[in-house]
């Protein structure tokens, strides 16, 4: 019950799902093979079971004090995290002559997947340096790199992102911290922070925080917001610390989950000598802090994953070991019990559980595979390409895991009846940790008005033109296999059932956006649905392929993907026939309910 992955899936997905392998081809992989990805993910895998998974529950119990002076924890974090540096994962994307592994970013994140798995609240500190690591080398002058960018790669410094502020929550066109200009080119920072995962801790010798502010005279809104380097202990030229900066702990906010993960309220320059770095251009904050809130965003739906998955192997485990009643035409008291994977209703939540967890690993590391075109791509076409599916399908990688691997934490919990809400029993942990990527970067809300409102139809609608012509892609191929071929057919009415949704509403949009957007979320499940039917008819073709390879050993493994697959296409792509009937309604049932009337 301790399984932090199916090692057997995982390399399914990243060899014969998004043949992975193909990228040492690319000069900037050639020094790679599939050897030397596997013994990284040997060494994720034994560190993440060694070192993460260990104090997963103790670091539950006994989450972080703060006693006014400094944040306490558990010793274990701290020696978790050192191996986790000291084993180069933090730069392991990075260049090999800035201590990198140049690893693609597909593997980092398999490889960072693992220690999810095993311990989100630890891997959090980590993941949050990274995506705040790649934001300094994508836009911090060359000093800002030599100043911050090696210590946050070796671990020394751990890093965040500081958006949010009390009175504003998610709108940051309200955020009120200041950014005041100085003499010598730094700037004055005051204002408050909160819910900064990260925040405060022992575990490094500085932190860096990415703090959005706007600098007096500004743009109104968004358009007024600059970022800005504030490090919790200043760093002088030669890279040694200097003085505290004047960023305070003002407390800790104590969640259902992720309780090893400090969540901070922090007070710059409450004494008027907090001092900053404007990265970049004034005024062009968010679109730098976007970089690292997508990496966020795609990180999150992978949390999400892994703790559906953690959930769906524990109870996959209890089902096999668990002896409980007899079969329905079994009437005999003095028969021996079976075990509850015997059961249908049983294997009906383990294959909604497979499907959700399968389905959303699959997404998280193809879009991780996109990343890696970015980057890679062959020719300029192929590169922006890429990235217009990625800009696609973020929304759908952060919220469907979000939404759906949680439910399958729900049912690894009814699996296990009585015992699953106790403590004895891992899985009332996933849930609660689960429970916080819903709200984590962005609500499923916010990532709905970003999905229908701007994603789907920017330039035209190029990103989701560009999404049906990958999607027909695989249709094609699965029209000629006859065990697939009705779920190309069905796949395809669903595609269009999308576009035509986006011609009834489309014109909306323009005239009344309100009424278009009021059920924007419905959009996301409906859209998500089809990502995920998608998703799986590629995994159901790669699992033919290895059937006709004829692999004996991998038999049952590979009919596990067709059993989850056709779950998918019966009882989940079916809905989203009803969702598109009530998104193309119009429905305006949300907007003339009077808040009085509650």
């Amino acid at each position: 019950m301790n399984a932090i992955i199916n090692r057997r899936d995982l390399e399914f997905q990243l060899f014969e799902v998004l043949d992975t392998e193909s990228l040492t081809a690319r000069p900037r992989y050639a020094e790679h093979s599939k050897e030397t990805f596997l013994a990284v993910l040997d060494t994720a895998e034994a560190m993440a079971t060694e070192k993460f998974a260990p104090h997963n529950r103790k670091a539950d119990e006994h989450e972080p004090t703060f006693d006014g002076q400094r944040v306490s924890m558990i010793p274990e974090v701290k020696e978790a995290l050192k191996a986790f540096c000291d084993a180069g994962f933090i730069a392991a994307a990075h260049d090999f002559e800035r201590g990198g592994m140049q690893l693609p970013v597909v593997m980092t994140q398999a490889a960072f997947s693992l220690f999810k798995s095993a311990n989100v609240g630890t891997a959090a500190y980590p993941f949050l340096t990274i995506g705040n690591a790649n934001v300094i080398h994508r836009f911090g002058s060359e000093a800002q790199k030599k100043k911050y960018l090696e210590p946050l790669l070796t671990g020394r410094f751990f890093g965040t992102m500081a958006l949010t502020e009390p009175q504003a929550g998610s709108s940051l066109s309200d955020i009120t911290t200041t950014a005041t200009p100085n003499a010598d080119g730094s700037y004055s920072l005051s204002g408050n922070k909160i819910f900064i995962s990260a925040g405060d801790h022992e575990l490094s010798e500085n932190i860096v925080h990415l703090v959005l502010a706007k600098i007096p005279g500004g743009p109104p809104g968004v358009k007024g917001i600059s970022l800005f380097i504030v490090p919790k202990f200043r760093v002088n030229d030669d890279g040694t610390l200097g003085q505290k900066n004047d960023v305070t702990l003002t407390g800790l906010i104590h969640k259902m989950g992720y309780r090893g993960t400090t969540s901070t309220m922090l007070a710059f320059g409450e004494k008027e000598q907090c001092v900053g770095e404007l990265v970049g251009e004034p005024h062009k904050g968010l679109s730098y802090m976007f970089h690292m809130m997508n990496e966020a965003r795609i990180g999150v739906g992978m949390g999400a994953v892994m703790l559906g998955y953690r959930g769906y192997l524990a109870s996959l485990a209890y089902a096999q070991e668990r002896p409980q009643g007899r079969a329905p035409t079994n009437k005999n008291p003095v028969d021996p019990q079976i075990s509850i994977i015997e059961h249908a209703d049983v294997r009906r939540m383990l294959l909604a559980q497979k499907a959700y967890v399968e389905g959303g690993y699959a997404l998280c590391l193809y879009c991780a595979r996109l990343v890696d075109e970015t980057k890679v791509g062959a020719g300029e076409t192929a590169i922006q390409e890429a990235g217009l599916l990625l800009d696609l399908l973020t929304p759908i990688a952060k919220s469907w895991p979000s939404q759906w691997c949680l439910e399958a934490n729900s049912l690894a919990i009814q699996i296990h009846g009585g015992y699953g809400y106790t403590r004895e029993y891992p899985v009332e942990q996933f849930y609660r940790d689960n429970r916080l990527n819903p709200i984590h970067e962005g609500t499923h809300g916010i990532q709905a008005l970003d999905l229908l409102g701007r994603k789907a139809i920017m330039n035209n609608g190029a990103a989701m033109k560009l999404f049906a012509a990958e999607v027909q892609k695989t249709i094609a191929e699965a029209k000629a296999d006859p065990a697939l071929a009705g779920y190309a057919a069905e796949l395809g009415t669903a595609l269009g059932d999308v576009a035509s949704t986006l011609q009834a509403i489309g014109p909306v949009l323009a005239s009344n956006p309100t009424l278009a957007l009021a059920n924007a979320v419905l959009f996301l499940e409906a859209f998500g649905h089809t990502v995920l039917a998608w998703i799986w008819l590629r995994q159901a073709l790669a699992a033919q392929r290895g059937l006709q390879r004829g692999a004996a050993a991998d038999a049952a493994f590979y009919h596990g993907k067709l059993a989850a697959c056709r779950w998918f296409y019966r009882w989940e792509l079916p809905k989203t026939r009803q969702w598109h009937e009530l998104l193309r309604s119009l429905d305006d049932t949300t907007l003339t309910m009077k808040p009085e009337s509650f």
